[in-house]
């Protein structure tokens, strides 16, 4: 038997040992995506099916898509699954993405009191929903945290061409917070309105007297959006496992378990990558 202390098997165990590291950091990439897609239940069950498929786990970092394509500008993630098309065209042209793909998509509720202050239920419209919310002065709570939601809303009041300036505007908030956060201070407050991704909107109950009043423009349409971060910006990122991530999750098979997610019945989230090839 050999001496163990001799310099060629001490060498090859300390490269073993430094391998193992490397090896392991593999088995995972991480994930900057909105709070709708975790909030809503989805990961916690399609991402199970895709590590076991793989073996490569995926770490989710869940905040609103500006924060999260500022993750990317930066190289804290691997792969964005986000919901601003216009913000998501930037980030590529501006070299931080590469492959943006269509994957899934839902659409975008107003939500308000069962009493309807401002009469916009089944309006179907939410140019004019807006127009009455703002003539009516009923409170409107807005994310006001930069996600996919909160610049959609900020376009909506825009071509409402309503003036959103504290001084003529007493009746819009600002919560700073995720969209469960402000169903929550909805549901508190019981007679404010907000526009919501419907995934959230369905897995939400802590609900009092809201309810979904709006619904059907199709200014309201949701796209969700995976982008592989540009490893010639940041050489760590893990493009190899972060593609087989994005392959996976735009094939016959991921679109399928994108269909079966449902909550009470409903699909949240209906798959449209093979419809864009």
């Amino acid at each position: 038997m050999g001496n163990i202390n001799s310099p060629k098997i001490i060498l090859a165990a300390l490269i073993l040992y430094l391998a193992i590291p490397a090896q392991a950091a593999e088995k995972f990439i991480t994930l900057a995506s909105t709070t709708s897609t975790q909030a809503s239940g989805f990961f916690d069950y399609y991402l199970p099916i895709f590590q076991g498929k793989t073996s490569i786990e995926v770490r989710v970092v869940a905040v609103g898509t500006g924060q999260a394509l500022k993750l990317g500008e930066n190289g804290d993630a691997d792969v964005l699954l986000v919901h601003d098309k216009i913000g998501e065209l930037k980030f590529v042209a501006d070299g931080f993405g590469l492959d943006r793909r269509e994957v899934m998509y839902n659409d975008f509720v107003i939500i308000g009191p069962k009493d309807d202050p401002a009469k916009i239920k089944d309006l179907n419209n939410a140019i004019k929903a807006l127009q009455r919310i703002a003539e009516s002065k009923a409170e409107f709570i807005s994310r006001g945290d930069d996600s996919g939601t909160n610049r959609l809303e900020l376009r909506l009041w825009k071509q409402a061409d309503i003036d959103l300036r504290p001084d003529a505007a007493s009746w819009y908030k600002e919560a700073g917070s995720g969209m469960g956060a402000v169903l929550n201070m909805l549901a508190a407050t019981g007679n404010a309105y907000t526009i919501s991704d419907r995934a959230t909107w369905i897995a939400f109950k802590n609900r009092a007297s809201l309810t979904l009043l709006d619904e059907g423009d199709s200014r309201l349409f949701n796209q969700y959006s995976l982008i592989l971060i540009n490893a010639k910006k940041h050489s760590h990122i893990k493009q190899k496992q972060a593609l087989l991530f994005m392959d996976w999750m735009t094939s016959p098979e991921g679109q399928q378990a994108i269909a079966n997610f449902k909550l009470d019945g409903e699909t949240l989230f209906q798959p449209n990558a093979l419809a864009a090839h």
